[in-house]
């Protein structure tokens, strides 16, 4: 018996271990790498841009932000072959970087906290239109980042572009945009425009409609409108009246005579939460309960609510639901528009910008150096 096995063996003749090529050294390194890579993506915390500017101007098209995955706790992936680090398709091709052979339930690790009103939050958009129209799987749907304005059991309102939930006036986010109608003496110069820091992202040229007259619709905060009013050649700044001027057809749910400066009452669903099932509730409730509320086999038919071939005259929900808006709010495509985003959509908290890019700016100002390692808020 060896009583020193902790001992290494003594190799035999010929059993000498060969060295590593190159090549294998290359793989091992860049297979660890990419591991690695999959794994802090996955647990912990995924970098992600902005693109639009519906964020603005609390967040800029250029930003480039880690967003936590811990906060909320993580999703399981629901979506197992898929190539490490790709979200859809494979990177500059329109081939699906995912074989949708094997679906799994998704469940969420703990977190450190739940998804509070104000917080901004990455998601995956719910509805198929705004996915290039296809039936992706959950966590392999369109990121978006907004800000949660309402959490599940809230009562959301809004009257005069002011927001208020469960009764309660709402603070406005420091760098809000609205939408203005700009009246100038004569086509503003693009100089004058950059001078102002207000891109062509913020900023629409609507025509002539009279001698010495030039209108642009301008996505502005408010200490931008009084810095535009200011000026000598601004006849006048005076609120878009398109914005709340009668009902929005494109407006969530339809058949609402609501727009996007006049919204609600509309209560956000809660896990537990049971409503009675009637024309009105299914006008507003009855596509999340179908196509979200994790039910295998349910449909509305001529005003009804089949749940597996089964009449419900009553619904309690599955999950939590949240309402997003952007803060530039006359220019984003948010929760107004199609809907409420589900729990198990919800992807992270955005953290901290490392990066941002002017995409507008000269040379030597493209990039935004005070936006370095800022906070999200």
């Amino acid at each position: 018996m060896n009583w020193k096995f902790w001992e290494k063996k003594k190799a035999t003749e010929g059993s000498e271990k060969k060295p590593k090529s190159a090549v294998r050294e290359w793989w091992d390194a860049i297979l660890f790498a990419v591991v690695a890579a999959t794994l802090i993506r996955w647990l912990i915390m995924e970098a992600y841009t902005i693109p639009t500017p519906s964020m603005e101007n609390s967040m800029l098209v250029g930003d480039f932000l880690f967003v936590s995955k811990f906060h909320y706790g993580t999703r399981t992936p629901r979506t197992p072959l898929q190539i490490p680090l790709t979200h859809q398709k494979i990177w500059f091709t329109e081939i699906p970087s995912y074989l949708d052979w094997i679906e799994l339930p998704t469940f969420r690790l703990p977190g450190i906290s739940s998804v509070k009103r104000n917080d901004v939050v990455v998601f995956n958009v719910p509805p198929r239109s705004l996915n290039e129209g296809k039936d992706y799987p959950v966590d392999l749907k369109t990121n978006y980042i907004k800000r949660c304005v309402a959490i599940a059991g809230d009562v959301l309102e809004i009257k005069d572009k002011q927001l208020i939930v469960n009764g309660e006036v709402q603070a406005h986010p420091p760098h809000m945009q609205f939408s203005y109608l700009v009246t100038a003496n004569d086509e503003i110069n693009e100089r004058n425009l950059e001078k102002l820091e207000i891109d062509p992202d913020d900023y629409h040229f609507l025509g002539r409609p009279e001698t010495n007259k030039a209108v642009y619709q301008m996505f502005l905060t408010q200490a931008k409108v009084e810095e535009v009013k200011a000026l000598p050649y601004i006849s006048s700044v005076a609120e878009d009246y398109r914005t709340h001027e009668g009902p929005d057809a494109r407006i969530f749910p339809n058949g609402k005579s609501w727009n996007s400066d006049t919204y609600g009452p509309i209560t956000i669903p809660k896990e537990g939460m049971t409503l009675a099932i009637n024309d009105s509730t299914l006008r507003i409730y009855g596509n999340t309960i179908v196509e979200y509320d994790l039910n295998k086999d349910a449909k509305v038919d001529n005003g009804k609510l089949l749940i597996d071939g089964k009449e419900v005259t009553e619904y309690t929900f599955q999950q939590n639901y949240y309402f997003m808006m952007g803060d530039n709010r006359h220019n984003s495509l948010d929760s107004r528009y199609w809907g409420f985003v589900p729990e198990d959509h919800i992807v992270g908290k955005g953290f901290f910008i490392w990066l941002s890019i002017d995409k507008y700016g000269s040379f030597l100002d493209k990039i935004r150096w005070s936006r370095f390692f800022k906070l999200v808020r």
